[in-house]
């Protein structure tokens, strides 16, 4: 490796942090909704910036997760089923899935946005496989009854955040290809309704129902920003319901975790399927409005089940009380709407597939969070889905950091192109 190619990655590194506030304000002209143009407002175009309110938003929530995951899951040693661990055990492995989420982000951002559009197809191949893999016995892990992990040696890997990640690109992909005809119901949405249908099947299997909705919302949400007929979404929207309602119908046991959560204090529920919603209720309740401090919770003292993964915001509410909830969820809400910006402004730009991608990731972020939140707090069936960039699982912080990669490419292409450059 040369000194001078060094000092050109060294060079391009420090300029991606650069601040833009000194450089001159540049404005385009760009086609929005229609055939005219129009001078949009003046902006300041940091070609070679990131969007470092974006970037220091994530490490927040990062640094935040590793105080939470410690602070949760620091009595796990006094579990028999875990084991001799040390207490900061699941600290060390959270930080260690961070630090590899971290280096691949940084090389998922050095991919242009037309390379993931060539492979969007191959992508979600690769996660069907991978889907059916973790279903073969010997090769999936069985955790808690359900099989969604592959044993990598060093972590477990679940193929449904990879699948969240693939149909997204697939979709934005798809709905590029299919703008001519997005009208029409059996050219345009039939296609990838058989496909998110396939991986829901995959899913349900798991059984991992969580990630799929998930994945539904991110399609039908690329559906309609890619500009499917209203009439056609909202009539795909009541066939998702009826299939929901379905599924619930005819599984006994999804059916006794609605009835728990309609009343999880009831003497049937309190010790079996509401078991966890009581006492996320309980520890939110002991948190009142400033909370019991940090490192005081009771409730993660063996009472609440997974309260490091999928109940971490209910640590966060004894700890920290509605001060801290009320954090989060203002912090999420901004994160949503800043990437969501960022797709519409690539979208303006006439680039549509890495308009759409953006939009799907704050999607995905978005409605992620208000499921575990509304989880949490009482306001929705318990799903296991954790909370985005902050619950323990290497898997989810890798493809969420992938994910923000992704976004914060596309936000400099934009740049680039506005500043009159190449993406």
């Amino acid at each position: 490796m040369t000194a001078a190619f060094l000092t050109g990655v060294s060079s391009r590194v420090r300029s991606w942090f650069r601040s833009g506030g000194d450089r001159p304000i540049d404005v385009l002209p760009v086609r929005v909704g229609g055939p005219q143009y129009h001078r949009p407002t003046q902006t300041p175009a940091s070609v070679l910036g990131l969007d470092q309110a974006l970037i220091w938003v994530v490490i927040g929530l990062l640094s935040w997760s590793l105080v939470m995951v410690y602070s949760a899951s620091i009595a796990m040693p006094d579990n028999p089923r875990f084991g001799k661990i040390e207490p900061y055990h699941f600290l060390l492995r959270h930080a260690m899935s961070i630090g590899m989420a971290f280096v691949a982000a940084l090389l998922a951002f050095q991919v242009p946005m037309a390379a993931w559009e060539k492979v969007a197809r191959k992508l979600f191949i690769v996660s069907i496989v991978l889907l059916v893999a973790v279903l073969i016995p010997h090769v999936g892990t069985v955790v808690n009854g359900a099989r969604r992990w592959l044993s990598l040696g060093i972590m477990n890997f679940q193929p449904s955040e990879l699948a969240k990640f693939s149909v997204l690109i697939y979709a934005a992909d798809y709905m590029v290809r299919k703008m001519e005809v997005k009208e029409r119901f059996f050219r345009a949405v039939l296609p990838m309704a058989v496909a998110v249908v396939l991986v829901g099947v995959l899913l349900l299997a798991e059984p991992d129902m969580g990630a799929f909705m998930v994945i539904v919302v991110i399609s039908m949400g690329i559906l309609f920003l890619g500009g499917v007929n209203a009439r056609m979404f909202f009539l795909i929207a009541f066939v998702v319901v009826l299939a929901f309602v379905g599924i619930i119908a005819t599984s006994e046991w999804r059916r006794e975790r609605i009835f728990a959560y309609l009343d999880p204090w009831d003497e049937k529920h309190a010790l079996g399927k509401g078991y966890q919603l009581s006492h996320a209720l309980i520890a939110i309740g002991r948190g009142e409005i400033f909370g019991v401090g940090l490192g005081r919770s009771v409730e993660k003292l063996h009472w609440l089940p997974e309260a490091h993964t999928d109940f971490l915001m209910a640590v966060i509410g004894e700890e920290f009380g509605l001060v801290g909830v009320l954090l989060i969820a203002v912090v999420f809400l901004w994160l949503t709407r800043r990437i969501m910006l960022i797709g519409r402004r690539a979208i303006a730009l006439d680039r549509v597939f890495s308009g759409l991608v953006a939009e799907g990731v704050a999607i995905w972020m978005g409605f992620q969070a208000f499921i575990n939140m509304g989880v949490n707090l009482g306001a929705l069936p318990t799903k296991g889905l954790t909370l985005p960039l902050m619950s323990f699982g290497g898997s989810a912080i890798l493809m969420n950091l992938i994910a923000v990669a992704v976004v914060l490419r596309v936000d400099y292409e934009n740049k680039l192109l506005m500043k009159g450059g190449h993406a």
